[in-house]
């Protein structure tokens, strides 16, 4: 592994005892998709609390924030502690790349709104739609205007940061990605999702009564009929959150 950045996940979910043993947790698919040669991947488990200190936070190149079944809007210990951490980062300029929950934390912390989605639940395979200025963006990546994500989730984006920009959207969600500076980016979606991660939150999220039996038959049944597009949401992660865009 040449290069030697060093970066860390701030893992907000508890991993299932079946991505485990498949994945190595969260934090190990993350590391499949984002980790190349040379590099040193840490994890903090911020939704236990564990958090890096100060000097640990000066020594990463970037950081990457996890989707989790917490509300980005709660006010949860843990919560309020990773939003001081976020505006910490901010003002570091260190990279930072949220995803689903992370990037509605993200949001928050540097001043915009989340909440509750106008249209509910998103779960599902999601085709979304990139901003003529993020076109020009990731021009170098010669990645369509339009890419298919894993999206599973009940929560948005409901007003921006200032200064923010928007630079995707789809039918059900306003605010698919977002940017802030060159230094900061959230995705709704889910990059770093397996259809086979998602049925199994699908199951999961039936058992516990959060979405109806039908609803979940529903979304399974439909499950084949389009593919994310994983290599070119891997290409363009890795690329911004290394600096090459």
């Amino acid at each position: 592994m040449g290069g030697g950045k060093r970066f860390a996940v701030l893992l907000c979910a508890e991993d299932s005892e079946y991505v485990k043993k498949r994945y190595g947790g969260y934090y190990g698919v993350f590391v499949e998709m984002l980790a190349e040669e040379g590099e040193t991947w840490d994890v903090f488990r911020v939704a236990n609390g564990e958090f890096p200190d100060d000097e640990q936070v000066d020594c990463f190149d970037g950081f990457v924030i996890t989707g989790s079944c917490n509300d980005a809007h709660g006010n949860d210990a843990w919560i309020c502690r990773l939003v001081s951490l976020l505006k910490k980062l901010d003002s570091l300029n260190k990279k930072v790349l949220g995803i689903c929950f992370g990037h509605q934390v993200l949001s928050r912390a540097l001043g915009g709104k989340t909440g509750r989605a106008i249209t509910g639940w998103d779960i599902g395979v999601t085709t979304i739609h990139f901003s003529s200025s993020s076109s020009k963006l990731f021009s170098s990546l010669k990645i369509p205007t339009t890419l298919s994500i894993i999206e599973c989730h009940r929560d948005e984006v409901r007003e921006l940061p200032p200064k923010a920009e928007v630079i995707a959207w789809s039918e059900k969600t306003g605010v698919e990605m977002f940017r802030y500076g060159n230094h900061i980016m959230g995705i709704q979606g889910h990059p770093e999702y397996t259809k086979d991660i998602l049925v199994h939150l699908i199951d999961r999220l039936s058992q516990r009564d959060f979405i109806a039996d039908s609803y979940a038959d529903d979304l399974k049944a439909n499950m084949g009929k389009v593919e994310p597009d994983k290599d070119a949401w891997k290409k363009l992660c890795t690329s911004f959150l290394k600096g090459r865009l």
